[in-house]
């Protein structure tokens, strides 16, 4: 093949499979590894190699890769290959499929032993989707099965891995070489990003859900966000933008960013909102408008405007809409009653004696003077305010509702699920154990009604409606 034909292609490539004890590379660990190393479109070497996590390895994960405590008891660490690991990657391109989850595996490992490691990644999931993007699945099988590949041993790393060489091989002999050598340097673009940032930085950012936060000078954070595809939005973000845009001044003042990786988009939600609510983001616009939200209480006549942080969670049945100030929702009540007819005095929106102004005009029943008993004043009052009341929490008490990551039927060690643990409208937090959720369950609820978290719910139900919660009441 011509120069002039592969200048496009990478020639020294490395087809990395892991397996693990889990979804997420800050808490498990790898228990095998293998590499495939191609160059100038030759097979190079193949190799792989056991390991053991020093950790148990849960039942579903060693079913699903046929992988055991027994099988890895006497394998090497991974600090005792890291080096040889280090050297059959070292200045290849790093191929796999859901590349961010082995390439991040990978990291968090050499980070554990400070050993510095970085490289190029080329995802053949967004590969073949690039390439074939009339198929809806891009799953290792779905390719397998798309493009005629066999593997020696599914679900274990070698095998895996050789399959990725051959889906390689065969897009070389099958795709155009100018328009697969276009498609892959668009998957490895890199963007400009601040030279301020560690230039390895974006490496571990995950491709899935999740919030983060943009930090500047002195630790103080600038933004909060959320996105479905994490590693996308923030290096978006990132990029510049014109001189005179915000995000090119949020480019300029950004020196550290953190995140965490959610299961799914209710996650992210809920941590976006918990970040902007108690750490005051400095260009977050929704965190300092709705940083007092008001609520019309109807328990009696007249109507209470009240802050409906304020409100008991068991008088919410009793609310009716929100509302930015107290203006807004004396004003959206004047706008009710004008258009029912209804009495502002009875309602509280006007003081004095005798009858109200709009009776005088003929737009009130007469309910301030008797004329219309207050009895059907007051069934018209909350009729007219119906649409507008607030819903009632839907479980019996506190409960952990499963959010599971809608990766995990594509990709193996994608993170699963996570447990939010809610209590009539308050997140409480997130929990991925046992552990963490016995600390969730014993919190205590705290004070006030958050406005944002009950909007994200009322929405998630709407469209969630077969729901999989646990009670969390009786749980000992």
């Amino acid at each position: 093949m011509a120069a002039a034909e592969t200048e496009n292609l990478p020639q020294d490539l490395a087809f990395v499979d892991l397996e693990t004890t889990g979804g997420n590379a800050a808490h498990h660990r790898i228990t095998e590894v293998a590499v495939v190393r191609v160059h100038n479109g030759e097979l190079a070497e193949e190799w792989s190699s056991l390991v053991n996590p020093e950790c148990p390895i849960p039942a579903y994960i060693a079913q699903f890769t046929g992988i055991s405590d027994d099988m890895v008891a006497g394998a090497p660490r991974f600090a005792e290959i890291a080096a040889e690991v280090l050297r059959k990657l070292q200045g290849a391109v790093f191929v796999a499929h859901n590349a961010r989850f082995d390439y991040s595996f990978l990291r968090s490992e050499f980070r554990r032993l400070d050993m510095p490691f970085s490289a190029k990644t080329l995802c053949t999931v967004k590969l073949s989707r690039r390439l074939f993007p009339e198929h809806v699945h891009h799953n290792l099988d779905a390719v397998m099965r798309r493009h005629g590949l066999v593997c020696s041993a599914r679900h274990r790393a070698l095998g895996d891995a050789q399959v990725l060489r051959d889906f390689w091989f065969k897009l070389r002999r099958e795709i155009p070489q100018a328009a697969l050598g276009a498609t892959v340097q668009s998957v490895l673009g890199a963007r400009k990003l601040p030279a301020h940032l560690p230039a390895d930085f974006a490496d571990d950012l995950p491709e899935g859900h999740g919030a983060y936060r943009l930090y500047g000078e002195d630790g103080a954070l600038l933004y909060v966000g959320k996105s479905h595809a994490l590693r996308t939005r923030v290096l978006d973000q990132l990029a510049g933008g014109d001189a005179e845009s915000g995000q090119h001044k949020l480019w300029r003042l950004v020196r550290h960013i953190d995140w965490a990786e959610t299961a799914g988009e209710l996650g992210a939600l809920l941590r976006e909102a918990e970040w902007i609510k108690t750490q005051k983001p400095l260009y977050n616009r929704r965190g300092k408008n709705q940083a007092h939200s008001y609520t019309l209480r109807a328990v009696a006549m007249p109507i209470e405007v009240v802050a409906i942080d304020g409100v008991d969670p068991a008088d919410l049945e009793q609310c009716c809409g929100v509302f930015h100030s107290d203006k807004d929702a004396r004003k959206a009540l004047g706008d009710i009653a004008r258009a029912q007819r209804l009495c502002l005095k009875v309602l509280g929106l006007e003081d004095g004696v005798g009858s109200c102004l709009a009776y005088q005009i003929g737009q009130c029943r007469g309910a301030c003077v008797g004329k219309e008993p207050l009895m059907l004043h007051d069934l018209r009052v909350r009729l007219a305010l119906s649409s507008l009341k607030l819903k009632p929490w839907p479980f019996p008490g506190r409960i952990a509702l499963r959010e599971r990551d809608p990766r995990s039927g594509e990709f193996q060690g994608a993170p699963g699920a996570d447990l939010h643990v809610i209590d009539h409208w308050t997140y409480l937090g997130t929990a991925r154990s046992e552990d963490e959720l016995a600390v969730l369950r014993a919190r205590p609820a705290g004070a006030g009604f958050d406005v944002d978290v009950y909007r994200i719910l009322v929405r998630y139900f709407s469209n969630h409606p077969k729901l999989d919660w646990i009670d969390l009441r009786d749980r000992h």
